[in-house]
């Protein structure tokens, strides 16, 4: 039986709905459209069977299979909604408030059985970041971080702490994915000239100085993202990308902080990963097979390489205007995107033989999703971040648009979903270079042309650039090479060609079979003559010449643009006529 099409939810100012996925992208029969503004979240189980939603009153719970309400919830100020992963528990996050006297406010953050519809426990969460628990891939643990400590439920019963990990100050921590051996990598930020550090350790062991699997501490680090990598087919996490930032870049080069990449197994390996361009880190993500990553870094126009398990560059994407990397359900398909302050150029790339597929520009986007058929993709203008053009729009890889929408000009668009599926359900298809024929118009967008004085307007245009672009390059190790070339080591290896180049050429001109070439009358400044008279005299005084001449050339430049020269220079410039006879004489006595 061939899997359903993935629906596509739509939230805003004209209210919650559903759409059908491609090809047809009518309203859903699954869901009744709810009118109004007060939907304020909705969400979906992790495998697209239930489907939950605040409207300002209730919660509610239907499956999407069956079409049926299955619970609903008396919580009018729920704005975080999430379903553990086997869709036994939904655990939802109302703002935290205390009453005018100062007493304690009552617990904000529930957790409901999803199918007898009881609540199961009440927390404090005060914070929004953060506040939802973390369960495993087979709900056999859940934690949450509470004062410093991280505490561990087992089988969802959360009347009893089952462990503790008590770290000071710990900040934040990532479960792993996958079935047991659990693994947990936790942040402690540095203090009073103590480093930060990311420890992993092994559930249950947290006890001992030698407990933890792997330790890496770094000075610069205000806050940290931790990422998990998952085997597909032992489907046991092995290593954590760490990204490490700072707030305030001290050296004075970037607004946005300083970031560093670290990379951190479980095996006690530990590594920080070189990238070869200065600048931040706008993203990092694991590829599906979890055997490579790519990075997206440096400033404007930023570089693009996935790197291997070693931390070596395998492919380097050039430089190019992009802030984003998605790889596609699969991992066979990779998106490089610059949206948020860059125009939405995409770059869809074929990662198995590295061959780029289309070039699509999605204008304005603040969202991007891949459908979980991996064929289809989802840009949206939403509101808040841009108020004005929101509206969404679904695209083949290819770069076809098959599908637009934008709401009215009075109305919004906060948010446009796909329903998600589990792993598997859609087999992966051969990559196609070939566009999709699709009935809505690609827009071209309009480029601006850069602004130009009158008095240039009917002078040819130069084509000058700020910098100079970077080709897309393999890093592979090739055939009887160790190691790829760095850039640093390729440039060398030019400039060591090229004076070998000199040397060669200069050899040939030292050969008596060639005889010697006089210097034009008429351009006696530019000659390239190489003529050696074998006499070290002569060719010293031909060189001195050749050099005065040359200072001459540019102090006449100078005296162009309109700089007063000095006495001295006026001087040296009304010797040039004598210099070049000097020099032609010289030349033609060889």
């Amino acid at each position: 039986m061939a899997p359903s099409t993935p629906l596509l939810t739509v939230r805003g100012s004209e209210g919650l709905y559903m759409v059908n996925g491609p090809p047809h992208f009518t309203e859903s029969t699954v869901f009744p459209r709810e009118s109004g503004k007060n939907c304020k979240v909705c969400i979906f189980s992790k495998d697209g069977t239930l489907f939950a939603w605040g409207n300002g009153e209730k919660v509610n719970i239907i499956s999407v299979t069956n079409k049926g309400l299955l619970h609903s919830f008396d919580l009018l100020k729920a704005v975080c909604l999430e379903f553990s992963p086997k869709n036994t528990v939904l655990a939802t996050w109302q703002p935290y408030t205390t009453s005018k006297d100062g007493t304690a406010g009552i617990p904000n953050l529930q957790l409901y059985d999803v199918k007898t519809g009881t609540c199961l426990k009440s927390f404090i969460q005060k914070k929004m970041q953060n506040w939802c628990p973390s369960w495993s891939e087979d709900e056999t643990l859940c934690a949450r971080n509470v004062n410093n400590e991280v505490h561990f439920f087992e089988n969802n019963n959360f009347n009893t702490i089952a462990n503790k990990l008590h770290l000071q100050k710990i900040n934040d921590f990532v479960l792993s994915p996958g079935p047991q051996p659990y693994k947990v990598a936790v942040y402690v930020p540095g203090s009073k000239g103590a480093p930060s550090f990311v420890r992993l350790y092994q559930y249950p062991n947290f006890a001992g100085p030698h407990a933890a699997l792997a330790n890496k501490s770094f000075f610069k680090a205000d806050k940290v993202t931790m990422l998990w990598n998952k085997k597909v087919f032992t489907v046991i996490a092995t290593a954590v990308l760490v990204i490490a930032s700072t707030d305030v870049d001290k050296t004075g080069a970037s607004y946005y902080g300083e970031q560093t990449l670290h990379y951190i197994a479980t095996n006690g390996e530990s590594a920080v990963v070189q990238l070869p361009k200065n600048g931040p880190i706008y993203d990092v993500v694991w590829n599906s097979s979890s055997t490579e990553f790519c990075a997206v870094y440096g400033f404007m126009p930023a570089k693009a390489t996935i790197f291997n398990l070693k931390c070596d560059p395998v492919f380097d994407f050039g430089t190019g205007p992009r802030n984003a990397a998605y790889y596609s359900p699969h991992g066979h398909i990779l998106v490089l995107a610059g949206f948020g302050n860059l125009r939405g150029q995409m770059e869809v790339w074929d990662v198995k033989n590295y061959k780029l597929i289309s070039k699509p520009v999605a204008s304005d986007s603040t969202y991007f999703a891949w459908c979980p058929d991996g064929e289809h993709i989802l840009t949206a203008t939403c509101a808040p971040r841009l108020r004005v053009n929101n509206g969404y729009k679904i695209w083949h890889y290819t770069g076809s648009i098959l599908h637009k929408y934008d709401v009215p000009s009075n109305a919004e668009l906060w948010q446009v979903s796909w329903q998600p599926f589990l792993d598997g359900i859609f087999p992966a298809k051969t990559i196609t270079y070939q566009a999709v024929p699709s009935e809505v118009p690609n827009e071209e967008p309009k480029v601006a042309t850069a602004y130009r004085p009158p008095a240039l307007r009917n002078k040819p245009i130069t084509n000058s650039k700020l910098h100079e672009e970077e080709p897309p390059q393999n890093m592979k190790p090739q055939s009887g090479n160790d190691k790829p070339l760095s850039k640093t080591a390729l440039k060398n290896q030019r400039k060591h060609e090229a004076k070998k180049a000199a040397k060669q050429e200069a050899r040939s001109d030292k050969s008596p079979d060639l005889a010697p070439t006089p210097a034009p009358q008429s351009t006696p400044r530019n000659t390239v003559s190489q003529s050696i008279s074998g006499d070290p005299e002569i060719d010293k005084k031909i060189k001195n010449l050749k050099k005065k001449l040359k200072a001459i050339e540019q102090l006449k430049e100078q005296a162009a643009t309109g700089k007063q020269l000095e006495k001295n220079q006026l001087e040296k410039i009304q010797k040039e006529t004598a210099l070049l006879q000097e020099l032609e004489d010289l030349e033609l006595g060889i």
